[in-house]
């Protein structure tokens, strides 16, 4: 087959994105039914009871689980458009459209010159690795705002900026896609964006910003990389429990506090870290943004007091951007993230159980799936940084796109990825004559 149609052609992905979706629409509907705890609880109880809140106009004001900006009250709310069917079979249905929409994104991005569509395998593949969960929350809805913000970003940089404002207010962490963005535009149509829709909720709705004060509350969750301390620790006399508490299920007892505020110190050097990058790279390439908006939210992930399950579909969207581009270098940090949503799946719901007793088992999964996120984070990290800010020569093939795209410029096109291929040849017939010279 040839290699380029093999990398372009959609076909291979929607052929097995449908048999996918539907065996996930299966799970969420109850034809199969998984062992573990039943993870579309939270549409059929929890969120239908904020939607019930939500549309007398005010926030769960007195619902600590309520832990989200603003704007999700407009994916709790979005059920209502499907007003001939009941309120979690409306839910899956739009997250349904959302999967569609990110996969069409992909293979849209994906076809164009330079590109592949390897991105649109890779969502295919990574979000029926996370099993039901994944349509049994709105974070996909949150993933395809940000995908389609950080393809929009080449070309229409107000429109990033946009897509990722609403993203920050549906759920904080698309905010990190601007950490790679170059054109000022783009952080100014974050911040009027998010000024406006802050502005917009208080002014309708009372608490509109509560979720601060619950988040700022919570502890230690079961999951976490931080957890791993207590996991061990509670086989060797320390005193604490495992308790649901704001909404997740967290260790509560001595030193837990110690360990949060480890997470949120870890969480500082990250950011710290990616302001240096910001501030020392030498050069931005066509997916430098992608790739630095995919270590962003791998090392806030990482580092984060509460690592849920339905975090893995932000890391498998902005992986999936990131494999759009030809010679992106997370191709490696991406296939980790797929391993890490596979054993995301083992740990929550399969054998959930486990991990709440702190068994051999549990606590392998935990080992593991942590570990990779971590490994994911360091290597994509790396990678980043060789290729934006360490001074290496470019690779010969490397430098002919480049000349490619400046060729494509100068006939007209600012955002052409290729040009014609007399005006490259050229461009570098100049360049080594300068060079002899």
């Amino acid at each position: 087959m040839d290699r380029t149609f093999a990398t372009r052609s959609v076909t291979g992905p929607l052929a097995l994105w449908v048999p996918a979706r539907l065996l996930l629409l299966l799970l969420v509907l109850k034809a199969y039914v998984l062992p573990g705890p039943d993870v579309t609880s939270d549409v059929w109880v929890i969120y239908q009871g904020w939607y019930e809140v939500l549309r007398t106009g005010t926030f769960p004001l007195d619902d600590v689980t309520w832990q989200y900006p603003p704007a999700a009250a407009l994916a709790i709310l979005a059920p209502a458009v499907l007003f001939f069917l009941d309120y979690a079979h409306a839910f899956f249905v739009l997250v349904l459209l959302a999967d569609l929409a990110v996969l069409a994104l992909l293979l849209k991005a994906g076809r164009r010159p330079g590109r592949t569509v390897r991105g649109a395998w890779l969502w295919t593949v990574g979000v029926p690795l996370l099993g039901p969960t994944v349509y049994a929350r709105y974070d996909v809805m949150v993933t395809a705002v940000a995908v389609a913000a950080l393809l929009a970003g080449a070309r229409r940089p107000r429109l990033m900026g946009v897509l990722a404002g609403f993203g920050a207010m549906l759920k904080v962490w698309p905010v990190l896609l601007l950490i790679g963005a170059v054109r000022r535009r783009t952080w100014a149509a974050a911040a009027l964006t998010v000024g406006l829709l802050a502005a917009l909720f208080a002014l309708a709705m009372p608490g509109a910003f509560a979720f601060l004060t619950f988040q700022r509350d919570r502890g230690t969750e079961v999951e976490s990389l931080g957890a791993l301390v207590f996991q061990v620790a509670r086989h060797h006399g320390w005193e604490g429990q495992v308790l649901l508490n704001y909404g997740s299920v967290e260790f509560l007892g001595p030193y837990v506090d110690v360990v949060s505020t480890g997470a949120l110190v870890l969480s500082g050097i990250a950011f710290g870290w990616l302001l240096l990058w910001r501030l020392t790279a030498a050069r931005s390439l066509p997916r430098t943004p992608a790739d630095a908006a995919f270590v962003a939210v791998l090392m806030f992930t990482t580092t984060s007091r509460v690592i849920s399950p339905q975090y893995m579909v932000w890391l498998v969207g902005l992986a999936a951007v990131c494999l759009c581009f030809r010679g992106t270098g997370m191709r490696l940090p991406a296939a980790l993230v797929l391993a890490a949503s596979f054993v995301t799946t083992l740990e929550f719901p399969l054998w959930f159980s486990h991990v709440v007793a702190g068994d051999l088992l549990g606590v392998t999964l935990l080992f593991v799936r942590n570990g990779l996120l971590v490994l994911a984070t360091l290597v994509a990290a790396r990678e980043l940084w060789r290729s934006t800010v360490s001074r290496r020569r470019e690779p010969l093939a490397a430098r002919h796109t480049g000349v490619e795209r400046l060729a494509g410029r100068r006939a007209g096109n600012p955002d052409a990825e290729g040009g014609s291929l007399g005006g490259a040849r050229r461009a570098l017939s100049s360049r080594a004559s300068r060079e002899a010279g």
